[in-house]
């Protein structure tokens, strides 16, 4: 079973999208939406009862287990025509029907819940389905009482066009960075035809605009048919050409909903970090970095503040180390060791350094979530005495350096002192700039089709479909920051060996975020961490135990820890071996390479 996170902002954040004042003009999808979700909310109860029929009529043989995922795989389908409309309006339902196949947490309450849904039957089906036949069949049960009373979850609902197309646009991302890469059908495989449902439901609730005379429509049009187009060509999940359809079809329909939401006077924007007026989700503004670093902006004083004190050995106890003596700007601003060296000077660390590029896009810091935020992340290294050893009195003590102070003075002007607060902001503020998204990706995805080989576009492929490396590592920033509305970072169960000697793996002792919370699902869990970069950051994993990319992938190839034989009872990670070939794995690795940034050095450490 895989487990997950769910806060309780996202609950409000989601519900409470419902009932804003409507736009002054005639709203055309409210009666279509209602009309829409009658009919195939009708169809979603048929199809969950004959998966119920289906289920009760397991036996031990290859057929009836092969009804049972095809009936699974056609309530999936008809859930996909109603998926914009849970999300958005009613995200209870939408857990409901089809969370993860893991035990919910909630933060900070740490209550337990037991999965239940569609991808739960999915994992059954494809572990053992007569062992879980009693399991399934609770499953269905509760699946089939409350799709039957869909109909009274619409009684006297209303919407206004600006929801109902923000709830579109919503969708569409989940098919770009969710649905095509089988988040949540992984073994059944159906994300190209559930991707080709949901943007189905997109063209036909917006369908009055599309007849009508608004500006942009036609262009609208072109893409939705292209993307329909192209995902009816090809629903094979493995082969599916994921590079192609984002480019020539997905991104620029993003591009266009956008631009005819906003021609027509129809925004609406009820997330802190999703940026309207990016292009598209790949675009380098499309994640409001202040709203995931919680702070007010990018000052660009402030900013330059940081920089200084991100390379100030007087910030250390001893004023031999600064943050830039384990992320080195020349490293992919890492040290390049398995564990960094602590503040002892000779002895080392409990984990490794991350890359602290893209570190402001992700919700919680530190391998094990235990910093909010990145200004108390930069605390907490402060005074570590295992990392910088600092002390409150030191930090004040800074004014002695007459250029700092001077500097201090300039962006904190009412601030009489130099404390551990202040530099904390001005080191947060000037990690928010490193973002770069500078890399032969990023240029290709912008139109540039000669900044990748055809190798690294069939292992971003590979990547984002057959290798699953797209289910935890979300686009467009590939870590476990998880979309759409990009509110919350994963923690993954890997079964992490000490070493990748993976003939003879032995688990790594590190419990992980359980240190931090103490809960069963955390056991051994990690943050997701990006791939952008990776190809420049060994050694991998959080105890620094992987010296290549080729023994990582060889790992995830062979289904993590479980799928070595380790005993991991809550690993995340699917343990069922990716059958990936060797030339595909060197793929993989090649368009990791493509997420190499071009970072200008501008200045190294002392």
């Amino acid at each position: 079973m895989r487990y997950i996170l769910i806060t309780i902002g996202l609950f409000i954040l989601l519900c409470g999208s419902v009932g804003f004042t409507g736009p002054a003009r005639e709203d055309k999808l409210e009666g279509r939406t209602v009309e829409y979700f009658k009919l195939n909310s009708a169809a979603f109860a048929t199809a969950i009862g004959d998966l119920k029929t289906a289920i009760a009529d397991l036996k031990a043989d290859s057929t009836s287990i092969k009804a049972a995922r095809h009936k699974l795989a056609d309530a999936r389908l008809a859930y996909k025509k109603l998926q914009f409309f849970f999300e958005y309006f009613f995200p209870p339902q939408a857990i409901f029907y089809n969370a993860p196949a893991k035990v919910e947490v909630e933060d900070p309450f740490i209550e337990l819940d037991d999965p239940r849904g569609l991808q739960v039957i999915e994992s059954l089906l494809f572990d053992d389905p007569l062992a879980y036949k009693a399991e399934l069949g609770e499953q269905i049960e509760l699946l089939d009482h409350t799709a039957k009373d869909l109909p009274a979850l619409i009684y006297n609902f209303k919407a206004t066009d600006k929801q109902i197309l923000e709830s579109l646009r919503l969708e569409l991302v989940r098919v770009i960075a969710l649905t095509i890469t089988g988040y949540d059908a992984p073994m059944l495989k159906t994300g190209i035809k559930e991707a080709f449902n949901s943007t189905t439901a997109i063209k036909y609730i917006i369908e009055p605009y599309l007849k009508l005379d608004y500006k942009g429509s036609d262009s609208l049009a072109v893409f939705l048919n292209r993307s329909l187009l192209l995902l009816e060509r090809n629903q094979d999940f493995d082969s599916f050409d994921r590079m192609a359809f984002l480019t020539s079809a997905a991104l620029p329909l993003q591009q266009e909903l956008g631009r005819f939401i906003k021609a027509n006077q129809l925004e609406l924007n009820t997330s802190d970090v999703l940026n309207y007026d990016a292009a598209n989700i790949f675009s380098a503004n499309a994640l409001r970095v202040p709203a995931l670093a919680k702070s007010t902006g990018t000052n660009s004083g402030l900013a330059e503040l940081g920089q200084e004190l991100f390379f100030e050995k007087a910030l250390s106890g001893d004023g031999k180390k600064s943050c830039a003596s384990c992320h080195q700007p020349e490293k992919y601003f890492t040290d390049a060791l398995p564990k960094s060296v602590a503040a002892d000077g000779h002895s080392s660390l409990n984990r490794n350094a991350p890359s602290v590029l893209y570190s402001a896009l992700q919700k919680k810091q530190f391998w094990d979530g235990r910093a909010e935020s990145l200004e108390e992340q930069v605390e907490a290294v402060l005074f570590n005495t295992n990392e910088m050893n600092s002390s409150r009195q030191l930090l004040s003590g800074l004014k002695k350096n007459v250029a700092l102070a001077k500097q201090f003075q300039q962006v904190f002007p009412d601030s009489a002192t130099i404390n551990h607060t202040l530099i904390g902001k001005a080191i947060a503020t000037y990690l928010q700039t490193l973002q770069p998204f500078s890399s032969a990706f990023d240029r290709y995805i912008a139109g540039d089709k000669t900044a990748m080989t055809s190798e690294q576009i069939r292992g971003f492929n590979l990547f984002m479909g057959k290798a699953q490396c797209g289910t935890c590592h979300f686009a467009p920033v590939f870590n476990g920051l998880i979309p759409p509305l990009y509110q919350r970072s994963e923690f993954e169960v890997l079964g992490t060996t000490a070493s990748d000697d993976l003939e003879h793996p032995e688990l790594d002792k590190d419990l992980g975020r359980f240190e931090v919370l103490q809960a069963e699902p955390y056991k051994r869990a990690f943050k997701t961490p990006t791939v952008r970069n990776a190809a420049k950051t060994a050694p991998y994993m959080h105890n620094g135990g992987f010296k290549d990319l080729s023994s990582v992938l060889n790992f995830y190839n062979l289904g993590g820890g479980a799928g070595l034989g380790v005993n991991v009872t809550n690993q995340t990670l699917s343990a069922v071996p990716l059958h990936l070939s060797g030339d595909e794995m060197k793929d993989i690795i090649s368009f990791i390479d493509a997420l190499t940034d071009e970072i200008p050095i501008s200045k190294l450490p002392n």
